[in-house]
């Protein structure tokens, strides 16, 4: 039997065995690696003063993180932006050792004014300013599998877009969309084009709006994700695959010519400041269905539990109740976490 495969099948392809490749060499194979070496000094000097609280498994993710910072940095900036992902990292598993414990997952915003310049599409006569908030949270299941090389998480992301200024129609909330997801992370520290590859994922995300009817919007995605860093950069390539895909019963049948294979997300962190780039989908559709968001957080006088935050969005798929119209958006706001913070 023949089997002829369309432009939007043959890429899907690519990207199965791509990911598939992918996974196999930087998620599989470090599993049965040998651990990275420990600092010893550290371990004993740690042994000698560390609250009595502090695990082994703690001390060993320290305790690896002094060698792999000390070992690789070679420019001031290079140790700046290593320290970056591995603070992170090591807060995340303090945290997790914790029973109960809730952690940050994506970033957690409001922007209290985002302006669209090309319109939003619903069944309200929607207003051109409204409001915009995530919250993203995510909780350890296991940690520490594999000689400390892989954890679990499980999240739950919800983003909402709130038409506040819209007194006319009592407020209404234009659109929520919801995210639960779990997935298996690696730490890594393979060397690649000078770039450090520290973590490597491998998940499933459900996203829907909740809603009946003509205006409901759902899909499944098993996804990975490669984290690679230099300097103060991190660059994060996370290719999708949509399950479950039943065109004909689908309430967007065509939501992966707008949403595309993946994403990439690139982010420069210095100073406190940090700057994030998102491009989706622009190479696929010929730069006619893709999206880009650009976002910067920074400091606010010297406060420490809140940062300003202005993000931008250019595109399709901001929202699923929109997810193939353009959207043209400028928001500011606040943050509580980023990408790096």
């Amino acid at each position: 039997m023949n089997v002829t495969l369309g432009g939007r099948q043959t890429a899907a392809v690519y990207i199965v065995a791509a990911t598939f490749t992918a996974v196999s060499t930087l998620i599989v194979t470090p599993l049965f690696a040998a651990p990275a070496e420990l600092d010893h000094e550290c371990v004993m000097e740690l042994a000698n003063t560390a609250e009595d609280s502090m695990t082994l498994a703690e001390i060993r993710t320290q305790c690896t993180l002094t060698e792999h910072v000390a070992a690789d940095s070679t420019t001031a900036d290079e140790e700046s932006a290593i320290s970056q992902v591995d603070r992170r990292l090591a807060a995340e598993r303090e945290a997790a050792a914790s029973p109960y414990s809730i952690l940050a997952h994506r970033p957690n915003y409001f922007l209290v004014a985002a302006y669209n310049w090309e319109g939003w599409n619903s069944e309200f006569d929607n207003k051109n300013i409204e409001s915009q908030f995530q919250i993203s949270l995510k909780v350890p299941l296991a940690v520490g599998l594999f000689n400390d090389r892989m954890d679990i998480y499980g999240a739950y992301t919800n983003r909402s877009f709130w038409q506040m200024y819209n007194s006319g129609d009592s407020e209404p909330f234009r659109e929520t969309n919801h995210a639960p997801e779990i997935w298996a992370q690696f730490q890594n520290d393979w060397k690649v084009w000078g770039l450090t590859n520290s973590v490597n994922t491998v998940g499933f995300v459900h996203q829907s709006n909740g809603r009946s009817g003509e205006f409901s919007r759902s899909w499944n995605r098993v996804y990975a994700s490669f984290l690679f860093e230099r300097g103060n950069w991190t660059y994060d390539l996370k290719p999708w695959i949509w399950v479950s895909k039943d065109r004909e019963g689908s309430d967007n049948p065509d939501i992966d010519d707008y949403m595309g294979y993946g994403e990439f997300r690139t982010s420069y962190g210095k100073n406190n400041h940090v700057v994030s780039g998102m491009f989706r989908n622009l190479l696929e559709s010929g730069f006619n269905k893709g999206a880009v968001e650009l976002s910067w957080s920074f400091p606010v006088f010297d406060y420490p539990y809140l940062r300003g935050y202005v993000q931008y969005f250019y595109g399709y798929g901001e929202s699923l109740i929109d997810y193939n119209q353009k959207v043209n958006r400028l928001g500011i706001g606040i943050s509580v976490t980023d990408w790096l913070h």
